[in-house]
């Protein structure tokens, strides 16, 4: 018999090769050719029931199952009575697979149901990442319930995938529930509670975690990279710095520059308001995929620089290498959106449909119709929600509400958006609300402004708090409108004082139809108007930061008009820097006038 395993040193020829034989040449199998001549020796060769045997074909169906997995169980279907290796390694084969993972969970229930063999310590795992991946909640439930029943709930490795598993389906409770109990944690029990929460938004708690964390292990790059995650969706720049300089002076080269940590830099950078040190970052990678060009893309469509956007997007395409994803032209029709950039919108969703097939999900069409409508094209923006083929949600509905608004559309178009706003949104969209409110006290119908307001009072729908962050030296400073709880609150309302003369003395006149929807005359509407959340966290940057450095302002809303004319006459004023985040971009106001060209 002749086993061609490699084309060096030539083939050797064995009358009657053993066990020990064939794991030698399986040392060197380098394809299923190779594989499948190792397997027919194996059988004409080896008893089936023998030790070394077994050995053989768990090594056979191992290499089978990475590269073959069809193969591999065809291979398994021929095994009398096989052992818990060899369970496991399809199980894992499974799990891995990107179009088997149903059956991960079908051959473990198989297992339990011939229960000739039980499922170990290595099974678990295996099971528990393939319900993550498919959000089955039940069968993770089901194996959690076995594993409990064998006596493994203090094994750290399949604490860990419960973790994981529940975390994925949406059970932070739960997650932390197996964290908690945990007898013994590892950095990678750490790093998927802090992940877990990183994933529901709990970004303090999973900052307070990593504390912890730093008391017992040393923080490895996967640490890092929740770490950067939370510190992008709590602004807070100055940790994200130090988690960066933590990055460069702890780890080695191939961390510092492991492609998934400069991702999370970048989007922390972009998403904390430094665009020009994500551009560093995004500059000094060696290497760069769909994630890394993505973040960039969708950093500067946030940052209102459209013209970069789109050139970065062009890079992208020009590599060749990278094809763009839905998520890219989310980023593409942003930057058009903030921008009105008509002409530019079309092409590029076009361009997303016709050549790169993408087939448009609701997110794109709300980009085209946000287009459309902010331009003043609202007609047409309503043509294109009639023919989407799929039913427009409240934010669609809101963001051609917002249009009428701001292009003095009729009321009785204003009014008929904030219906279908309402009933998309189930009746409980204080923005809606607000939006109508001020359509009316733009028209100067103030009764009508009454009445939207009973009618949130009678309904039990109030009104989102305006809220504002500012960062000043490391610690995180949060103001509601009106708010008076400030240490310094004293300081901050003579500051604010002081700016309403200057204003008054450059001639300037409030918006007071951005004010609240309460029934005062202009001397009230423009005193609340004053004390807009973001009014109060700029005069306590004024007081607080030294000159030169920007003041960083991140708002729960929408900035109103009133709000937005004001802080550019404030940079103005001050001479000083002032980029603020609200719901929807980036505003860069410097100078007397803001990045978005008073378009948002």
């Amino acid at each position: 018999m002749v086993l061609a395993i490699s084309p060096s040193p030539p083939p050797q020829i064995l009358t009657k090769p053993n066990p020990h034989h064939l794991l030698c040449y399986l040392n060197d199998c380098k394809n299923m050719l190779q594989l499948r001549q190792i397997h027919a020796q194996a059988i004409r060769s080896t008893l089936p029931n023998n030790q070394e045997s077994s050995f053989l074909y768990s090594r056979i169906l191992h290499f089978a199952a990475l590269n073959d997995i069809d193969y591999a169980y065809r291979l398994f279907d021929g095994i009398h009575n096989p052992n818990s290796f060899m369970w496991n390694t399809l199980i894992r084969a499974c799990a891995r697979s990107s179009d088997s993972k149903e059956q991960a969970f079908s051959m473990y229930k198989t297992m339990l149901e011939k229960g000739v063999r039980l499922p170990d310590k290595h099974t678990f795992p295996f099971v528990l990442k393939a319900c993550a991946y498919l959000f089955a909640l039940n069968e993770g439930e089901q194996a959690h319930a076995q594993l409990f029943k064998l006596g493994f709930e203090s094994d750290v490795y399949i604490n860990n995938s419960l973790i994981h598993f529940y975390a994925s389906c949406g059970c932070l409770d739960s997650a932390r529930d197996v964290f908690d109990k945990m007898p013994e944690r590892s950095v990678v029990s750490w790093n998927a509670m802090i992940d877990a929460l990183v994933q529901f938004g709990e970004f303090e708690s999973a900052l307070k975690l990593f504390i912890q964390l730093q008391n017992l292990f040393e923080p490895d790059g996967y640490t890092i990279q929740s770490v950067l995650n939370a510190c992008a969706g709590l602004c807070a720049l100055s940790l994200g710095m130090w988690a960066h300089a933590y990055l460069l002076r702890k780890f080695d080269a191939e961390v510092a520059m492991d492609i998934l940590v400069n991702n999370c830099l970048v989007d922390m950078y972009c998403k904390c308001g430094s665009l020009d040190i994500a551009v560093q970052v995004f500059e000094r990678m060696h290497r760069h995929d769909l994630t890394s060009w993505n973040s960039m893309i969708l950093g500067f469509a946030m940052h209102g620089k459209a013209s970069l956007a789109l050139e970065y997007f062009r890079r992208m395409v020009k590599t060749g290498k990278i094809l763009p994803n839905s998520i890219t032209f989310v980023g593409v029709l942003s930057a058009c959106n903030h921008n009105c950039m008509v002409a530019e919108g079309r092409k590029y969703f076009e361009m997303m449909v016709v050549e790169y097939k993408i087939e448009p999900k609701l997110e794109h069409y709300g980009c085209l119709v946000d287009i459309l409508a902010r331009a003043g094209l609202i007609d047409e923006a309503l043509e294109l929600v009639s023919s989407m083929p799929m039913k427009p949600d409240a934010v669609i509905w809101r963001s051609l509400l917002d249009s009428c608004c701001k292009k003095n559309a009729s009321v009785e178009l204003s009014e008929e958006m904030a219906w279908h706003v309402l009933e998309s949104a189930g009746g409980d969209c204080s923005g809606a609300y607000v939006l109508l409110s001020r359509v009316y006290a733009s028209a100067t119908r103030w009764n009508d402004v009454g009445m939207i307001r009973k009618l949130m009072t009678d309904r039990g729908v109030t009104k989102e708090p305006g809220c504002s962050l500012i960062e000043i030296d490391g610690c995180s400073h949060e103001f509601f409108a009106g708010d008076t709880s400030h240490p310094r609150t004293n300081e901050i309302y003579e500051l604010l004082d002081v700016i309403e003369e200057r204003l008054d003395s450059m001639g300037y006149t409030p918006d007071i139809s951005q004010a609240a929807m309460i029934d005062e005359v202009n001397d009230g509407k423009q005193k609340t108007l004053k004390v807009h959340s973001e009014r109060l966290a700029i005069a306590l940057g004024l007081l607080s930061l030294k000159p030169g450095v920007p003041i960083r302002i991140f708002k729960n809303l929408k900035i109103c008009n009133d709000c937005h004319q004001v802080t550019k006459l404030i940079s103005e004023m001050f001479n000083v820097e002032i980029i603020m985040r609200d719901r929807v971009r980036f505003h860069h106001f410097k100078d007397g006038c803001c990045s978005c060209k008073d378009y948002w």
